[in-house]
């Protein structure tokens, strides 16, 4: 709880009555400029203990009162100096004392918006893991979604993109603490790797969290600056594949006097080619299935941004994000029956599609902050708004043989979705060991969902269908933590309570020539609950090497959208996902307790999680009524469920020349569903017990002092599901990187799966035997730069932070 005692450190008025004559005043400056520097955390200590602090005004000077007449350390520190620490006495003879403090830069310390280390580091702090990005995990991939698979307990898809965490899919994206409107899927594709400085794994979040999401949170945190001046960086690279893929992203800072602007810009644009086949033998419909698939994205996000310090007690912050994706594919499918006489229906078919689509998301964030006379105490409030449109058209042509009959279907997709939520967050440190922290949130979410298609067959067959689907979610919350320190023992205790109702319309209209007639579908769905949530963190620090820390909390998983809405969400020619309107929230409890030892070599944390859940969320799959060839995807409750992890990770520097991350984890769980019988056609529940493993080993070796080399292994191991077993991904990647124009640009090189051994294969026997593999571009050639420009000296903002504040994700800024 060492973090929470600085944190009552940090201002400049006392908690109490002064009773003790002691002071203490003085002025930081800039050693080399000789500048005033505010802001500063001035912390003083007895032996090991703080006694009292304060922060530095805008000219430099600070004042400490009620201190006790002995022997003292004062500490200031401010990011990118190095730490000052100095004694001094008070006595009954002088009971005051005066320093000028002349603070020294980092040697490495460039500018805060773009010093990224040769290698990334790992934290465990009391409720996260961080992870701080170097360069190794800058040159894994371009985009978020290519980095992230190299970070311990995550793992992206590679076809469908999906992210999960510890082995689960339900988990929220943050980016800089605030939530996104944008899919996560797309999300990670849209932000580059270079502008990524931390990741946060928030794998138990605590009561002043949103409560969503069953695996936790993920946190992205982006660079920043609030440097005096004109400041900034550009990373740019390019991935040969079977095509270049171009990422660039842009990060400009300017501050005079008390306000401060800042920019970024990323451009991705590239091509992504994939294929795979499927071999299934469904009796009386054996077939394989080839697929070709082709896409090209190009996204654009725009981050404008102002922090105006209005004096020592308020600051306000406001921003606007811009987000444009226009993307555009095509591919083929062929369907291939072994014997298409047996019925008539089996006919094989050759389908090509084209599809454009856009994603334009725009979002307006204000917030303000208001620190009062009291050390600590404090007051944040914040609304954040955000639209999203994304349009989809895509054709399909496919042609059945040996009928030669020739089937085009158009499908025009429409979204819209509006999100607002407004935070207020106070914090009241009550005595030195004890802090309070209340806080309220409003989210309102309205979705407008639509989908045309249109069907004509050279057979006379023509169908059309109009498809609507209205949904509005509000979530009204309050919570309360209370905060304690003991001696090497710390808690936090909280509760969150929640109100959450939702309203959805359904509107299904098809006209079809061959019975002419109408068919409507009309479907409505309400839900109103009242939930409490509470959660408890305690952490024992025996000594300086070992930490231990126990936590408890509860959460819910709602069905998103795409589980909820009867719109099919994406088609095939045999297949096609679609939402089940009748689904309800799944609950988890979730325990998990950490110990973390430093040594000289590093740091090294065993992590070990269990979870009860409640109605889980998991897929059903069965044949659709309509067309025996094709199969629908939908989601349902089952019965409770449980899982447990263990988790081990290190980051150690073994030698002078050679540091490594590494990691390994396993997942014990059970996997419930249903699925149709191949002969009776009906629905039968299933179950199957799971262990999955996995491993990373990143090693950084260090040549000479502006070359790193660096050798990255991955292995996922096979996963069971109810249909089939993934087999086991691996794959090794080789990197370096060179310090050029006196540390300030980098070049950047990385071959990623030397062996071109990572690809998606399964093979599966229920409910009849079926195998498949995918394969894209997993062997890519990465060649990047990265400048760092302008000058400057610190002069941070209380920009507010709500980095580890915000855990849900349904609508915000992408930045």
């Amino acid at each position: 709880m060492a973090q929470f005692a600085s944190m009552n450190a940090q201002t400049s008025a006392p908690t109490t009555v002064s009773t003790n004559p002691g002071t203490l005043t003085g002025k930081v400056v800039d050693k080399r400029t000789n500048e005033p520097i505010p802001y500063a955390s001035v912390t003083v200590k007895d032996g090991a203990t703080i006694v009292s602090g304060a922060i530095t005004k805008e000219n430099g000077t600070f004042t400490v009162t009620n201190l006790i007449l002995k022997d003292l350390t004062v500490e200031v520190q401010f990011m990118g100096y190095k730490k000052y620490v100095k004694n001094f006495s008070l006595s009954s003879n002088d009971k005051s004392a005066n320093l000028n403090i002349a603070l020294e830069e980092e040697a490495t310390q460039l500018n805060e918006v773009s010093v990224v280390k040769e290698r990334s580091t790992i934290e465990q702090k009391i409720d996260r893991k961080v992870v701080n990005v170097g360069k190794d995990l800058v040159a894994s991939g371009t985009t978020a979604s290519e980095m992230l698979n190299n970070v311990p307990t995550l793992s992206v898809d590679p076809q469908t993109k999906e992210l999960s965490l510890r082995g689960n899919t339900n988990v929220r994206v943050l980016v800089d603490g605030k939530p996104t409107n944008i899919d996560a899927t797309q999300l990670l594709q849209q932000i580059p790797s270079s502008s990524i400085k931390q990741i946060e794994l928030i794998t138990n979040p605590s009561a002043k969290y949103n409560p969503e999401g069953m695996s936790g949170i993920i946190n992205i945190i982006l660079h920043k600056n609030a440097n005096t001046g004109f400041n900034g960086s550009i990373n740019t690279g390019v991935t040969f594949g079977i095509t270049p893929k171009v990422n660039t992203a842009l990060n400009l800072n300017y501050k005079v006097g008390k306000v401060n602007f800042y920019t970024n810009y990323g451009l991705n644009h590239g091509k992504n080619a994939n294929h795979g086949d499927i071999q299934n033998w469904q009796p009386g419909l054996e077939s394989q299935q080839f697929f070709k698939f082709n896409n090209k994205n190009t996204s654009h996000l725009l981050k404008l941004g102002m922090d105006y310090y209005i004096n020592d007690k308020n600051t306000l912050s406001i921003f606007t994000n811009q987000n444009i994706v226009d993307g555009s594919g095509s591919g083929n499918t062929i369907v291939d029956y072994y014997d298409n006489f047996t019925l008539p229906i089996n006919q094989d078919s050759n389908q090509d599609f084209t599809s454009d689509s856009e994603n334009k998301t725009q979002t307006y964030d204000i917030s303000f902050k208001h620190d009062f006379d009291k050390k600590g105490e404090n007051l944040e409030v914040q609304a954040n708004f955000s639209n999203t449109k994304s349009p989809e058209l895509t054709n399909y042509d496919q042609i059945s043989s040996p009928s030669g009959t020739r089937r085009l279907t158009l499908n025009d997709v429409k979204r819209d979705t509006d999100y607002l939520q407004i935070n207020v967050d106070y914090v009241n440190p009550l005595s030195e060991t004890l802090r309070l922290e209340l806080g309220a949130e409003t989210r309102i979410q309205n979705i407008e969902n639509s989908l045309f298609e249109d069907i004509t067959s050279t057979t006379g067959y023509t169908k059309t269908t109009n498809s609507g689907f209205d949904f509005g979610r509000n979530i009204s919350s309050v919570y309360g933590t209370l905060g304690k320190q003991w001696g090497k023992w710390s808690g936090q205790f909280g509760v969150r309570v929640e109100h959450y109702n939702i309203t959805g319309d359904f509107r299904n209209v098809t006209d079809s020539f061959i019975n002419s007639e109408d068919i409507n579908d009309n479907q409505k769905i309400k839900d109103n609950i009242f939930t409490v949530y509470p959660s408890a963190f305690v952490t024992y620090k025996p000594n300086e090497k070992d930490a231990f820390n126990f936590n408890v909390s509860r959460r819910v998983d709602r069905p998103s959208v795409g589980q909820i809405s009867p719109i099919r969400e994406w088609t095939t020619p045999t297949v096609e996902s679609r939402g089940n309107p009748n689904l309800v929230p799944q609950f988890t409890n979730s325990f998990e307790a950490n110990y973390t030892r430093t040594m000289k070599l590093g740091t090294v944390t065993f992590g070990a999680f269990y979870r009860l859940i409640y109605d889980e969320i998991s897929r059903i799959s069965y044949t659709d009524p309509n067309d025996d060839t094709r199969r629908i995807l939908a989601w349902d409750n089952f019965k409770d469920n449980n899982s447990l992890g263990l988790e081990l990770t290190s980051n150690l520097k073994l030698t002078k020349w050679w540091s490594a991350n590494a990691s390994t984890d396993a997942y014990f769980k059970t996997v419930r569903g249903t699925v149709q019988n191949a002969n009776t056609k009906e629905q039968e529940f299933a179950e199957v017990d799971v262990v999955a493993f996995n491993a990373r080993l990143n090693n950084t070796f260090t040549a000479t002092k502006n070359l790193r080399f660096t050798l990255f292994g991955m292995y996922r191991g096979r996963d069971l599901s109810l249909q089939f077993e993934r087999l086991p991904m691996y794959k090794m990647d080789l990197g370096a990187s060179y310090s050029i124009l006196k540390g300030k640009g980098t070049i950047t090189t990385r071959l990623n799966d030397v062996f071109q051994t990572m690809h998606f294969a399964f093979d599966g026997n229920i409910p009849y035997r079926q195998k498949g593999a995918f394969y894209w571009e997993s062997r890519t050639l990465y060649v990047g730069f990265n400048y760092n420009f302008g000058g400057g000296k610190n002069r941070a903002l209380q920009r507010k932070q709500r980095d580890a504040n915000e855990t849900q994700g349904g609508g915000g800024g992408l930045f």
